[in-house]
């Protein structure tokens, strides 16, 4: 294990953090805020401790894939312990549990959250907890390896953090597949800025709505999350939710103009058909309910939970059982691989049904022999071995964390969801945790465990799991 280019690499991504947050510092500033001072001051201290920690030499510059799914995962949980100082030193947040809680649901795009009345926080601490959104959305490193000079190992720091059963690179460069998400990521993003500026929603809360659907994430400004906003403003978020849960490769393929592999984008294909049919299901469902629109707040309801983004438009934890089993479903599902979107992801779901059909094709005819092909492309049995082995990794952290946490004594509905919301990095869940609810009433253990699915969810669970394995750390 290169431990110094791990501690070196750390730094650096603690100093980014530093200027990161000189953002909303500003923004507190401008707001004439008292509570600027705890964004600077944090700011300015990952500044410096990031400057020193870059200074320690290592031999050698070697990322390997062991390094690079701890740099991953460690690089996640420092991220979300620094982002939590200021919301404990200005008091927001006063017990440092929940800031972090709070801090990694942003960052990992989850959108869970302990606080009762977000009003009340102070805007340059709003836009810090929707501008993790945006951070976390495309990736910590992949921003770092876009905008910063790294070392030479970078795919294996790529690979760990990007979601989805494999990472392909866009253009010949590491760096330079980084910096073109990165650029589509903030092309997509001043987009829905100015529409939603346009459709008449304030400024401040079109860049917060914007950073937390752009990540989807789903932290909102008010307390009612998108509610008391226009229906118009409601669609554009609805269609920018969809767009963000798109492969982002499926973007580069129309931004250089290869129409022809757009058709062989099978998993956007599948994830457009799923989010349509089950929008038609939940509308049917709540036709007597919702009378004000039934279609549009399904449609963005199946968006939101699909995309695991979080926002709310209606309170549907008082829907029938029908559209909200619905909501389940697809909060399981997610979104593409290589978006913004949290759950299983559809590649990996169409893998699994074509695994099933191709085993009972075996039993039907013996002699047979048929690979298995995502997107146009035989998919290698590696691949295949590594999407059964998280499916089993997934449901043994699932059922663990749903042992623990219903030592808490909440409803099953509740405890169910709230680990399904953490683990698909989804944000609210049915029962307590509803969109009209928090996760304040958990206790410090749950919380922890949920902080964890929050992290191991988002970075895929490998990485997460590897950090924390013995064999990791140990010498040869």
């Amino acid at each position: 294990m290169n431990h110094r280019i791990i501690i070196k690499i750390i730094g650096k991504l603690i100093q980014l953090e530093g200027f990161l947050l000189l953002f909303p510092a500003i923004t507190g500033i401008f707001f004439k805020e008292k509570d600027f001072l705890s964004l600077a001051i944090v700011a300015g201290a990952s500044i410096l401790v990031g400057s020193l920690l870059r200074m320690i030499h290592a031999k050698h510059s070697r990322i390997r894939a062991k390094e690079g799914f701890v740099i991953t995962a460690l690089t996640w949980l420092v991220f979300s312990v620094v982002g939590a100082l200021p919301f404990w030193i200005s008091k927001a947040i006063p017990d440092i549990t929940d800031a972090i809680f709070e801090t990694a649901s942003g960052f990992t795009t989850t959108g869970a959250s302990i606080l009762n009345n977000v009003e009340l926080m102070p805007k340059c601490l709003l836009l810090w907890r929707s501008f993790t959104h945006w951070i976390g959305g495309m990736g910590i490193l992949v921003f770092m390896l876009a905008f910063v000079q790294s070392s030479a190992d970078e795919m294996n720091i790529m690979k760990a953090e990007s979601p989805g059963p494999s990472v392909e690179k866009m253009v010949p460069k590491v760096r330079e597949t980084a910096f073109t998400l990165y650029a589509l990521y903030t092309s997509l993003t001043v987009i829905l800025i100015l529409a939603l500026i346009i459709a008449g929603m304030p400024v401040f809360d079109s860049v917060c709505l914007s950073f937390g659907t752009a990540g989807t994430g789903g932290f909102g400004v008010r307390a009612d999350s998108l509610a008391s906003y226009s229906s118009v403003c409601q669609t554009i978020i609805t269609i920018g939710m969809v767009m963000f849960g798109v492969n982002f490769n499926f973007y580069f393929l129309i931004l250089v103009r290869k129409f022809k592999n757009i058709i062989h984008c099978e998993e956007v294909m599948v994830y457009l058909i799923i989010f349509f049919v089950a929008t038609g299901f939940v509308t049917f469902g709540i036709m007597d309910t919702v009378k004000d629109g039934a279609f549009h707040h399904a449609a963005f309801q199946v968006a939101s939970i699909m995309t695991t983004t979080g926002f709310a438009t209606k309170n549907f934890n008082l829907w029938t059982t029908m559209p909200k089993g619905v909501m389940v479903l697809v909060m399981f599902i997610g979104a593409c691989a290589g978006s913004t979107g949290g759950g299983l992801k559809v590649s990996r779901i169409i893998l699994y049904f074509k695994q099933v059909v191709r085993e009972l094709q075996s039993y039907i005819h013996p002699s047979s022999v048929r690979n298995i092909r995502l997107d146009g492309k035989t998919v290698n049995k590696d691949t295949l071995r590594t999407t059964n082995v998280f499916l089993m990794a997934y449901i043994f952290i699932f059922v663990s964390s749903f042992v623990i946490v219903s030592m808490d004594g909440f409803d099953l509905t509740t405890t169910f969801t709230s680990i399904a919301a953490t683990i698909n990095n989804i944000g609210p869940g049915l029962g307590v945790v509803g969109p009209s609810g928090s996760f304040a009433g958990y206790g410090i253990l749950s919380k922890w465990v949920m902080i964890f699915d929050m992290i191991a969810g988002r970075l895929e669970i490998f990485p997460v799991l590897i950090m924390l394995s013995l064999g990791t750390w140990r010498k040869k």
